[in-house]
């Protein structure tokens, strides 16, 4: 059961504090004031702020360590944010979404039913690529085994690439996942019904009542997965997100794009042309890697879908 901050053992009002941002929602964030110290679910139960930032200007994320001063009981205001490590987020030509930030590891959830999307996936290892954040792999629903076979097949390009793959069933537990998160800072991302939430109720007993709380603090009802909420992991922390359905890459550059897909570093640069578009160019080397069998022609693909969007984008922003 978590502490609730009361009068009693609240911060002093106007103290300087330093802490992590373990919730996100709209303009309010929830605040750890000791988080930054945490080891262990059990450390849950130390005082946290409900805050907002100063300004009209909300540009903070889960993960994010900030300075905040408390304002009275169990409230506060964010100062100011301490530079962070990486950020994880996505964009469009219009909108962005900040996800989390100071993360060690992005773990993608997939499932063998219902159907998942593998440019999904190489959407969420392009964007955690570009901020050096290592990524993981989870099938989850294993225990459905007509349906594993078609899974792993479309899993196969990114075992071929050395991504990590862990496979699982969250409802028989989620043992075979915990040494992976040990001293990590991850986040589970994925489509809608992917098992993210059963997973993380499976590795934190707690988790689902502390998010029911946040809602009920909030007044928000039934609608507890709209939010990413940080939890105390074996020595470091799980983030848990709400499922995605898009994920854009409007803010990487093509360059940084290519450079996402770790497959094609042996070959860029080594077109005949500078300027080469990897279409129909002659001498392209990425087109000839793909002959050869060095790069997956689906992942390509991938590449040349998200890159259109990219395109599609600066355009519409600067008002083509």
């Amino acid at each position: 059961m978590r502490t609730q901050l009361t009068a009693s053992h609240s911060p002093d009002s106007g103290a300087s504090l330093n802490g992590v941002i373990t919730a996100a929602f709209g303009r309010h964030y929830e605040v750890d004031i000791a988080a930054h110290h945490a080891t262990s679910a059990s450390d849950a139960a130390q005082p946290r702020l409900k805050c907002y930032p100063r300004g009209k200007k909300s540009v903070f994320a889960c993960g994010d360590e900030v300075e905040v001063s408390a304002t009275g009981s169990g409230q506060g205001v964010i100062n100011r944010l301490h530079p962070r490590r990486n950020l994880l987020w996505r964009s469009d030509a219009f909108r962005e979404k900040l996800i989390a930030a100071n993360l060690t590891q992005v773990v993608v959830v997939v499932a063998t039913e219902p159907g998942f999307s593998d440019l999904l996936i190489s959407r969420c290892i392009a964007a955690a690529q570009s901020q050096q954040i290592s990524t993981l792999i989870v099938l989850n629903k294993a225990d459905l085994r007509d349906r594993l076979p078609a899974a792993r097949r479309i899993l196969a390009p990114f075992e071929k690439l050395d991504y990590r793959i862990v496979e699982l069933s969250a409802r028989e537990g989620a043992g075979a996942l915990r040494p992976f998160l040990a001293g990590e800072r991850s986040i589970l991302v994925g489509q809608s019904g992917m098992g993210k939430s059963t997973l993380t109720n499976a590795l934190i007993p707690d988790a689902q009542a502390a998010t029911r709380e946040i809602s009920e603090a909030l007044n928000s009802g039934k609608h507890t997965t709209t939010f990413a909420r940080l939890y105390a992991l074996d020595g470091g922390w799980l983030i848990d997100s709400p499922g995605l359905q898009a994920f854009g890459l409007a803010h990487l550059t093509a360059d940084e794009l290519a450079a996402s897909f770790v497959e094609f570093a042996p070959h860029l640069g080594k077109c005949r042309f500078r300027d080469c578009l990897h279409e129909s160019e002659p001498g392209c080397a990425l087109r000839a890697a793909i002959a050869a069998g060095a790069i997956e022609a689906r992942r390509f693909e991938h590449f040349r879908i998200i890159r259109e969007e990219i395109t599609h984008a600066k355009r519409q922003t600067q008002g083509w």
